[in-house]
C-alpha cells in the first residue's frame, strides 16, 4: 500500500490535491481513496489530507506533502514518515537549507510563487501534485491532468494544468 499525508492551511487546496491525486490514480487503474482530517477550522487553519492506494490506515506514510512550511514548526509533520519515504515541502529553500532530521528523501518546490505566477493565487495544489508525479512516477501527469480538468473545467483547470506541467518540467531537471 502507498500511503500519503498532504499538509497545509485552509483555503490551500489540501483537500482538492488529495481528491485529485486519487481521481488520477484510479484513472491509471488503481484503487484509491481520499480523506480530509480537520474540525470546524477556518480557512488558515491547519488541515490534514490522505490518499489511500490500497486498503490499509495512513499511520506510516510513504510520502508527505507540506504545502505550507510554516507548519513545520507547531505540527508533527513527520510522524510516522517511513526511514526510505519521500518528504515534499513548499518552500523556496533548498532540502539542504531547511536542515531537517530525517532519513527520508526531502524535495522542495518554491510551489506558492509559480501558483501565484500562472494561476493568480497562492493555491498550490497544482504545483506540489506536478512535482510528486515527477519524482515518483506513481501517478502518471496525463491522469493528473485529465482529472484536474474534470474537476475545474474552462480556465481554472487550464491553469492549473500550466502550473502542474511547470512543477513537473522544473523537478525533471534535477
Amino acid at each position: 500500500m502507498i500511503e500519503i499525508r498532504i499538509h497545509g492551511r485552509g483555503g490551500q487546496g489540501n483537500v482538492a490535491a488529495a481528491e485529485l491525486l486519487s481521481i488520477a490514480a484510479f484513472h491509471d487503474g488503481k484503487f484509491a481513496q481520499a480523506f480530509p482530517s480537520f474540525g470546524a477550522e477556518r480557512v488558515g487553519a491547519p488541515v490534514q489530507a490522505f490518499v489511500r492506494i490500497d486498503d490499509e490506515d495512513v499511520l506510516h506514510p510513504d510520502y508527505i506533502i507540506v504545502q505550507d512550511y510554516s507548519l513545520m514548526e507547531n505540527v508533527p509533520v513527520l510522524d510516522g514518515l517511513k526511514p526510505d519515504g519521500l518528504l515534499l515541502i513548499n518552500s523556496e529553500k533548498s532540502p539542504e537549507e531547511l536542515n531537517l532530521k530525517t532519513t527520508a528523501t526531502v524535495e522542495t518546490i518554491a510551489a506558492t510563487e509559480i501558483a501565484i505566477e500562472i494561476i493568480g493565487r497562492p493555491i498550490p495544489n497544482a504545483i506540489m501534485i506536478g512535482a510528486f508525479c515527477s519524482i515518483t512516477g506513481l501517478v502518471s501527469l496525463e491522469a493528473v491532468q485529465e482529472a484536474i480538468m474534470a474537476r475545474f473545467p474552462g480556465k481554472v483547470g487550464e491553469n492549473n494544468v500550466a502550473a502542474l506541467e511547470r512543477a513537473h518540467e522544473i523537478m525533471q531537471k534535477r
